[in-house]
C-alpha cells in the first residue's frame, strides 16, 4: 500500500515536472522568434592626424530607437514592430533615417584626444534587404581631425548602444577591446603598441562565448539537452556531449581562420534540424548506438559553423588569435557543462531512477524539443 502511495506521488511529481519544462521550452520557443542582438564593430585608423572610424551596426536597431544595453533580442522591447518594418525597407528608404539617427548620435559619441575631438558623418552603406529574417549589417563612417601632437585617444561608447569591438588598424601591435554601452576605452596610443596579451585576450573572449549558450544560444541548449535526455546514465551522455565538442571545435577553428565559410542561411535551417533528429532518435532508441555517435559527430561538425559565425562578428584580434580562439571555445564548453549541470540536478538526480522516467520525462521532452526544432526549421526556410 505503502508503495503504491509513494508510486502515485512520484508519478505526480514527474507531470509537475514536465509541466514545468513544458513551459519554460515553449517560452524559450517563443524567444527564438526574435532577432538576436549582436555587437557593433568599429574599426578605426588615425593618418595625418585624420581619425576615421567605420561602424559595422545594426542600423534599424538605432534607428528604431531600441536600448541595446545588456538585451539578448529585439522582441523583448516596445520597438519591436518598428524594427522589424524598418528590416524590410530598402537602401534608399532607410539611408534618410540612418543619416538623422547619426547625427543625433553624434552628441553622445565621444573621442578624447586631450579634448574633445568633433566628428562628423561620413558615408553611409546599407544593402539590400534579401533575407529579412537575419540582421542587416550596415556600415556608417565617421570622421575628424585629431590635434596635432597628441599621443593616445580614448573613445566612449554611447548608452544604449550595446557592445561594440573596438578595432585599430594601421599600426604594429594594434588594440582590440570590448565595450558595452557608457564604457570608454583605456588611453590607445596612435602609434600602436597597445596589443592585448595572450591572457587578456583569453579572458576577454571567454564570456563571449558562455553568454553565447547562456543566455543566446537557445538552439544549442536544446541540442544539448536533447543528448542529455536519451538515457539516464552519465557514461553515454558524456561520450556524445565529448564527441560533439571534439567536432564543433574543428569547424570553429577552420571558420576562425577563413578556410570554411558557409552561408547562416544553409547553416541555421540544418542546426534546426539536427535538434529534430536527436529528439525524434531519443523517442525511439533506449541507447547509444554506434552510429549515432557518428551522427552526433557530424552534426557538432555543423554547429561549429554557427559558432564560428558568431565569433566572426566578434572579429579575433590577429596579434592573439590562439589565445582568442580558445578562450571563446572554453566558454562554449562551459556554457555546455552549465546546461548538463542544471538538467542533472533539477531531473536526472531526483527522478532518472524513478521506472517510469523515460516514459513521463524523457519522451514528452523529447517531444517537446523535436516540435520547437521542426518550427524553427520552418521558419528559417519558409517565414
Amino acid at each position: 500500500m505503502n508503495g503504491s502511495l509513494a508510486v502515485r506521488r512520484g508519478d505526480t511529481w514527474l507531470r509537475t515536472l514536465f509541466a514545468l519544462m513544458f513551459c519554460v521550452v515553449a517560452i524559450a520557443a517563443a524567444a527564438a522568434r526574435a532577432h538576436e542582438v549582436t555587437p557593433a564593430i568599429a574599426d578605426f585608423t588615425v593618418q595625418d592626424s585624420r581619425i576615421t572610424l567605420k561602424l559595422r551596426l545594426n542600423a534599424e536597431a538605432f534607428v528604431a530607437g531600441i536600448n541595446l544595453d545588456g538585451l539578448s533580442d529585439t522582441n523583448q522591447t516596445a520597438q519591436s514592430a518598428d524594427y522589424d518594418e524598418l528590416r524590410a525597407l530598402g537602401p534608399a528608404e532607410l539611408k534618410p533615417m540612418v543619416q538623422l539617427f547619426a547625427e543625433e548620435w553624434l552628441e553622445s559619441f565621444s573621442v578624447q584626444a586631450g579634448g574633445p575631438v568633433a566628428l562628423r558623418v561620413g558615408q553611409i552603406t546599407i544593402p539590400e534587404a534579401g533575407n529579412i529574417s537575419l540582421p542587416r549589417a550596415s556600415f556608417l563612417e565617421l570622421t575628424g581631425e585629431v590635434p596635432a601632437g597628441r599621443g593616445s585617444l580614448r573613445i566612449a561608447w554611447p548608452l544604449g548602444s550595446g557592445g561594440v569591438v573596438l578595432r585599430q588598424n594601421g599600426v604594429k601591435e594594434p588594440y582590440t577591446g570590448y565595450l558595452q554601452g557608457g564604457e570608454t576605452s583605456p588611453p590607445i596610443p596612435l602609434a600602436g603598441g597597445a596589443a592585448k596579451t595572450p591572457v587578456e585576450a583569453f579572458m576577454e573572449y571567454l564570456p563571449v562565448g558562455f553568454t553565447h549558450i547562456l543566455p543566446k544560444g537557445l538552439d544549442h541548449i536544446l541540442f544539448v539537452l536533447g543528448l542529455f535526455f536519451l538515457s539516464p546514465r552519465v557514461k553515454p551522455l558524456l561520450l556524445q556531449v565529448s564527441l560533439f565538442t571534439v567536432a564543433h571545435t574543428i569547424t570553429l577553428a577552420l571558420g576562425a581562420l577563413g578556410m570554411v565559410n558557409v552561408n547562416p542561411a544553409i547553416v541555421e535551417p540544418l542546426i534546426a534540424l539536427s535538434i529534430v533528429f536527436v529528439a525524434v532518435e531519443n523517442i525511439f532508441a533506449r541507447k547509444l548506438h554506434t552510429w549515432r555517435s557518428l551522427v552526433i559527430f557530424g552534426f557538432g561538425l555543423l554547429h561549429g559553423l554557427g559558432f564560428a559565425t558568431v565569433l566572426g562578428e566578434f572579429g579575433l584580434p590577429a596579434s592573439q588569435f590562439l589565445p582568442a580562439l580558445i578562450g571563446f571555445n572554453v566558454g562554449v564548453e562551459l556554457g555546455q557543462l552549465a546546461v548538463i549541470a542544471a538538467a542533472y540536478l533539477g531531473v536526472r538526480l531526483w527522478f532518472g531512477r524513478h521506472p517510469k522516467y523515460r516514459g513521463r520525462v524523457a519522451i514528452p521532452a523529447s517531444v517537446t524539443i523535436a516540435m520547437i526544432g521542426g518550427y524553427w526549421f520552418v521558419e528559417r526556410v519558409f517565414l
